[in-house]
């Protein structure tokens, strides 16, 4: 019972962690592999290759880069965490997880100016 509280305490203060301000490193060619091989083990037809994967994820590093430090600090631990928690760190979910939080909150911030007038 004490091992398990200490596990979950573990884990839950590296999910509450804020994160570097700069983008996490990925090895990425494992996770490509590691994708491959699950389509491997579920029979089905693989769904890229690992170079076509590793070229997307290098694709969507360059563009996190780009976002990433005009993103706020909370955004960014989110949605490190989330990616932690779900089991699908790739710089694909990274760079979806922030586009999507500053498109959100550019239109709240135009909802917001919209009201005022």
């Amino acid at each position: 019972m004490r091992a398990a509280l200490l596990t979950l305490a573990i884990i839950g203060s590296q999910l509450t962690t804020p994160v570097a301000k700069r983008v996490p490193e990925l090895n990425v060619e494992k996770l490509c592999e590691l994708r491959a091989a699950d389509d491997k083990i579920m029979r089905e037809p693989q769904s890229q290759s690992v170079a076509d994967c590793v070229r997307e994820e290098a694709d969507a590093k360059r563009e996190l880069i780009k976002i990433w430090s005009e993103t706020d600090g909370l955004i960014r631990d989110r949605c490190v965490s989330e990616a932690v928690a779900l089991g699908t760190k790739s710089y694909l979910d990274l760079l979806s997880c922030l586009l999507i939080a500053n498109d959100t909150e550019s239109a709240v911030k135009e909802t917001k100016n919209r009201t005022k007038k």
